[in-house]
């Protein structure tokens, strides 16, 4: 299980989750493109496209930083040349990138819908369409979108409809991909975690609280790691969680990705299905 030599093209991965399977790519000795908008220092939020190629490179991997604005075609397309110019092709593609308001139909205006739809879903289908072409040539592909299970329970729509409408958008690209490329063996997964993770997104919603009864993005870069090394053809369409990913593989202490040493209660996280199965004893 290793993607030493694999390249992979990350959308937004200049912090928090897509920052955390960047380097555990990394540390199999893959190369890893990072494409995301934060070329300069952000006030409120840490990390750029440079930080984390140096993270990237540190952790043994080769690291190319692109500042690309994923609702934007001619860059998007750019990049994914760039990356293919540099590193010879395409193997993985992560769509990490991802906004967020967790407000109501009248308290969310259409400049936040738009923004929310324009980089969740328009972003994953724009990027996912640049660079399938280029996964057709890889011997392994996979496209993994960090988006939730396609639960329609109404719980889930009511508080935040622009928002779900967003994430679920990536979601059916998942669901459609897998099929569509099925004969070209390009695996198409969704990964979602049971809990909140403890990034700079969930800081802003819910601050150090929230934070401390967290995961850490590791639980989502190893699992994400377990599904890039299955074999494409044999795994896709999959809509996983990430405890049962990492169970599956055969870990059994979680204990280490708790935010908080010894913490034992977590905050679930939205969009996990009440039939979800309970991590295995």
């Amino acid at each position: 299980m290793s993607l030493k030599g694999k390249t992979l093209f990350i959308t937004g991965g200049s912090r928090g989750i897509g920052l955390a399977i960047a380097v555990r790519a990394a540390r199999d000795g893959a190369n890893v493109v990072i494409a995301a908008k934060t070329s300069e220092p952000h006030p409120k939020l840490p990390g750029t496209i440079h930080t984390a190629v140096a993270d990237i490179e540190k952790a043994g991997g080769k690291g190319l930083g692109v500042q690309c604005d994923i609702r934007e075609e001619a860059q998007v397309l750019a990049a994914v040349e760039k990356a293919v110019a540099i590193f010879g092709g395409i193997d993985i593609l992560v769509n990490n990138a991802s906004a967020i308001q967790l407000t109501g139909t009248l308290a969310c205006d259409m400049k936040r819908y738009d923004l929310m739809n324009g980089v969740n879903a328009r972003g994953t289908y724009l990027t996912g369409r640049s660079c399938i072409p280029h996964l057709k040539k890889s011997r392994n592909p996979h496209i993994l979108t960090l988006s939730p299970p396609l639960d329609l329970s109404a719980k889930w729509f009511a508080p935040h409809v622009a928002y779900t409408i967003a994430k679920y958008g990536m979601s059916l690209c998942t669901l459609a991909w897998a099929e569509e490329f099925r004969k070209d063996g390009i695996a198409a997964n969704a990964l979602w975690p049971r809990t909140t993770i403890a990034t700079a997104a969930v800081n802003m919603l819910g601050g150090e609280a929230m934070m401390k009864q967290s995961r850490k993005p590791d639980i989502m870069a190893d699992a994400a790691h377990a599904i890039l090394c299955k074999p494409s053809r044999e795994f896709t369409g999959n809509f996983c969680i990430d405890d049962l990913v990492l169970h599956a593989a055969g870990v059994r202490d979680f204990s280490i990705y708790a935010a908080v040493p010894g913490a034992t209660k977590f905050l679930p996280d939205f969009f996990v299905p009440e039939n979800t199965p309970a991590i295995p004893a």
